[in-house]
């Protein structure tokens, strides 16, 4: 079946599909993760399992290490046997399974809770694995090379995503509000049939052939010997960037994660959310950095096309989000200051409005970006692996961010805070330093602008 080539705002209608798909699959794991550590910590008389913050910590660092780092293993199966499309069914079933079966009643499974437990995290990492890196793949998918769009088509994309996220956050939380932790997983598992729901009624017609081969038979198709072509110097060099930039990702998401582990515990137990005689759930908190992002999105992107030829560049951006990152700890600083080393002292919620707001500042400098750099950047053959490697990245540092949360209860948050934000600020400095010759290296990917700065740096 051909694919529906109209548009609409501009950009095909299967980013709108695409964008919907991602939407729920995001709601679905969000919402898992915004009641996850306060799951395991909570006691076993209100339905959770008593751990101790540190192994609930240590849990989680684990789990969403694997989350970013199988698609790694999605993307190479997508273009080399099963194409980004099935990949995507299949990540969806395996998902929405795994959240059907963490929401299985105590009375069900009674003393196989816990192997219950972590079958469900289990299939959710398989699920994640083959979903992730191949739905941002298609995205690209949907414009030649060269297509202006892109950025723009990642940002809406992007904004599916934290649509999903903002979702999650609020009815995960209320519904764990109001019937229990098992309602909560319950919630995100309808939310994961809704997106395979959607893929299956119009992929279709709005995505035509796009993900179904495999891409590394699309490439072999358009080479004269019908063979895998060794990579070119240029795509050397491009994959050079996508790996140095990787680094400084992981230092960007090892501090901005801690909004699922240390700063939800900080929420929880230190932070004093009443207003008037109602109790703010923690879990509501989660939902701040997505608003952030659908309301400050599209003012990002306009303030990039305004800036015209003196847009930044994809490292440059990544400087600034490190740079926001570090900020947004100087607010959870004030607000570990404030409790004066007293962990009885509740702390005002405007210092994580203000720890959230700048956080969604950075990432909307590094992660669209870094998603609509790695199709720009990636081999057609090697897209969706790539995009796998790019998650990889992100699973490092979920995992560092988690081990790093464990040590509050030896280091203090204080301590932690800190660290993060000198971290951050000295890797923006490096990355600066380093930043035309990354540029130089992307031999014109980012368009006109790209060209006339490697032009200036060849003639220095």
């Amino acid at each position: 079946m051909s694919r529906d080539m109209s548009t609409f705002m501009g950009h095909p209608k299967g980013l709108f599909l695409l964008f919907s798909t991602e939407l729920w699959e995001r709601f679905c794991y969000y919402g898992m993760r915004a009641i996850l550590v306060l799951y395991l910590t909570d006691k076993t008389i209100n339905g959770g399992f008593g751990w101790t913050t540190k192994d609930a910590l240590s849990l989680y660092a684990t789990y969403t290490g694997l989350v970013y780092l199988t698609p790694l293993i999605g993307g190479w199966i997508a273009d080399n046997f099963l194409g980004q499309r099935r990949c995507v069914i299949l990540g969806g079933i395996c998902m929405a399974i795994a959240q059907f079966t963490l929401a299985l009643p105590n009375s069900v499974v009674g003393t196989f809770a816990l192997s219950a437990f972590y079958c469900g995290l289990g299939l959710m990492i398989i699920g994640n694995g083959l979903f992730k890196a191949n739905i941002s793949t298609m995205v690209g998918d949907l414009y030649p090379e060269g297509d202006n769009r892109r950025d723009g088509a990642f940002t809406i994309f992007y904004m599916g995503i934290n649509l999903g996220s903002l979702l999650a956050g609020v009815i995960a939380g209320t519904a764990v509000s109001f019937w229990g932790w098992k309602a909560g997983f319950a919630a995100s598992g309808i939310g994961m049939l809704m997106s395979l729901l959607l893929q299956l009624v119009f992929a279709k017609r709005l995505l035509g052939k796009i993900g179904i081969e495999p891409a590394a038979k699309r490439d072999a198709a358009k080479n004269a010997s019908g063979k895998k072509e060794p990579l070119t110097a240029v795509e050397r060099d491009r994959m050079k960037v996508i790996m140095f930039l990787g680094l400084f990702v992981v230092v960007f998401w090892a501090g901005f994660e801690q909004a699922g582990g240390l700063m939800n515990i900080f929420t929880q137990e230190y932070t004093d959310r009443m207003i008037g005689s109602f109790e703010v759930p923690a879990a509501w908190f989660q939902s701040l950095n997505p608003f952030f992002i659908i309301t400050l999105a599209p003012i990002i992107a306009a303030f990039w096309i305004k800036l015209g030829p003196k847009e930044p560049s994809s490292p440059i951006k990544f400087v600034f989000a490190l740079l926001f990152l570090a900020i947004g700890f100087l607010f959870m600083i004030g607000a570990a200051m404030q409790q004066g080393g007293d962990l009885t002292v509740k702390t005002s919620m405007s210092w994580l409005v203000g720890a959230y707001f700048f956080h969604t500042l950075g990432e909307l400098c590094i992660s669209p970006i870094g998603l609509s750099m790695v199709t720009k950047l990636a081999p057609l053959r090697l897209c969706s692996l790539l995009m796998g490697v790019w998650f990889a990245f992100n699973a490092l540092a979920n995992y560092v961010a988690g081990i790093i949360g464990s040590h509050v209860g030896d280091a203090g948050a204080l301590h932690i805070f800190v660290g993060i934000a000198i971290a951050a600020v000295v890797s923006a400095i490096i990355l600066f330093l380093f930043s035309n010759k990354l540029i130089q290296w992307m031999h014109g990917a980012e368009g006109h602008l790209v060209e006339k700065k490697e032009a200036v740096i060849a003639e220095v």
